[in-house]
């Protein structure tokens, strides 16, 4: 059975940071499903380009999936943190086990909803100093129970792996790379 992914898309995300994981998850069989936490499914990145979700936010409940993904991006990270409906799914997701993943600003979203306190992170360096109560390593993707973080957009493809690890098996983690001319 296949595992179900959710992608937060605010106003302002970075692109890669959110559709690498997608075209790697995807790749691996995932049911990879972007969300708009707006009340339009056309999201802009904080480089201008408009990509349609395939679901809003308000549409279904998305506590059903296997991971729950937060891309960085200025604002968009901001936008994320600033959602009740995101900082409610966020804390589900948490309490209930289920992966999360975040990357660049996206942590900070952790931090203003009090989830995974004290687990090791890493972040974009201009939001360290947002992240107390957790430790900050540097390293490019780093995985902590539950937790998968990046560090930001030059290392999506390290964290959309570092997500793979955790709801693909090896094997299929192996033909993704081949196919990407990465092994």
């Amino acid at each position: 059975m296949s595992k179900k992914v959710y992608v937060l898309l605010a106003e302002g995300f970075e692109l890669i940071e959110a559709m690498t994981p997608v075209d790697v998850l995807r790749r691996g069989g995932a049911e990879v499903i972007t969300v708009s936490i707006t009340n339009n499914k056309e999201v802009t990145s904080a480089q201008k380009v408009t990509l349609k979700s395939d679901i809003l936010i308000s549409e279904k409940d998305i506590t059903d999936g296997d991971m729950l993904i937060l891309p960085g991006g200025y604002p968009g990270y901001i936008n994320l943190g600033e959602s009740q409906e995101v900082g409610k799914i966020l804390k589900y997701y948490a309490e209930n086990d289920k992966f999360v993943g975040a990357i660049c600003g996206a942590p900070t979203v952790l931090a203003k909803n009090s989830v995974f306190l004290g687990k090791e992170v890493t972040c974009h360096s201009s939001v360290v100093e947002e992240m107390k109560g957790y430790t900050c390593n540097g390293k490019k993707a780093f995985s902590d129970g539950n937790l998968v973080t990046g560090m930001g957009a030059g290392l999506s493809l390290d964290f959309a792996f570092a997500l793979a690890e955790k709801l693909l098996d090896t094997e299929t983690i192996l033909k993704i790379k081949k196919g990407m001319e990465l092994s």
